[in-house]
């Protein structure tokens, strides 16, 4: 099976001024593509794997054969990472998002809302947590909101392009905080990215993936 870039759910200038229409499209065609094309060249070696939904693949991840096991986690990874990371965003235009500061501040309702506030106080406590997490990622990274294997949500970053899936945690939103993904727009300053990136935040497709 030939792993293939999914097609980007709006344009690239669609999340503007929060995320820019040229780092969206090199994110997407260059970076996003580059770790589809490696991924399936790892998995040219193993043909018996080659089929092997990627999740399975990431979840056992020390199954994948020695050769080619840290391809699968960081091209895998990378696919599989960035593949969530588009359709957890939204056009401001759309009603998936929250662009009103009172709406921003208050966060989804609802069963997502009902379980942001039961594992971390509120939103409002949930949103310094996750931005602070972000932040401090060392280097190039993500930062998750994932669902533990006893059902609670938890805030976790990975590195590099690792992905929750190899730790037996279901990841339900995420932001990738390596440069390419910000400094065309915001250079160093990555809180300002962080920042800005939650005025694009698909709460629809979090409950989607909450269940």
């Amino acid at each position: 099976m030939k792993y293939e870039l999914p097609k980007l759910p709006y344009a690239y200038d669609a999340l503007e001024p929060y995320i820019d229409a040229k780092t969206m499209e090199v994110h997407y065609t260059k970076h996003h593509q580059a770790y589809v094309d490696n991924l399936n060249a790892a998995l040219e070696k193993h043909p018996e794997i080659a089929d092997k939904p990627l999740e399975e693949l990431l979840g056992a991840i020390d199954a994948v054969p020695e050769d080619i096991r840290t391809a699968v986690r960081n091209h895998g990874g990378g696919h599989a990472n960035h593949s969530l990371f588009w359709t957890f965003m939204a056009p401001p235009a759309t009603g998936a998002v929250q662009t009103d500061p009172a709406a921003l501040a208050k966060g989804p309702g609802g069963k997502t809302g009902e379980a942001i506030n039961a594992a971390f106080g509120d939103f409002g406590k949930f949103r310094e947590e996750f931005s602070g997490a972000a932040k401090k990622v060392f280097g190039s990274g993500w930062t998750w909101l994932v669902v533990r294997k006893d059902g609670a949500l938890a805030v976790i970053s990975t590195p590099n392009q690792d992905s929750p899936v190899t730790q037996g945690l279901k990841p339900i939103l995420c932001l990738d905080v390596w440069e390419h993904a910000y400094y065309l727009k915001y250079q160093n300053r990555r809180p300002e990215y962080i920042e800005s990136w939650w005025h694009v935040v698909n709460w629809d497709e979090v409950a989607k993936r909450l269940g």
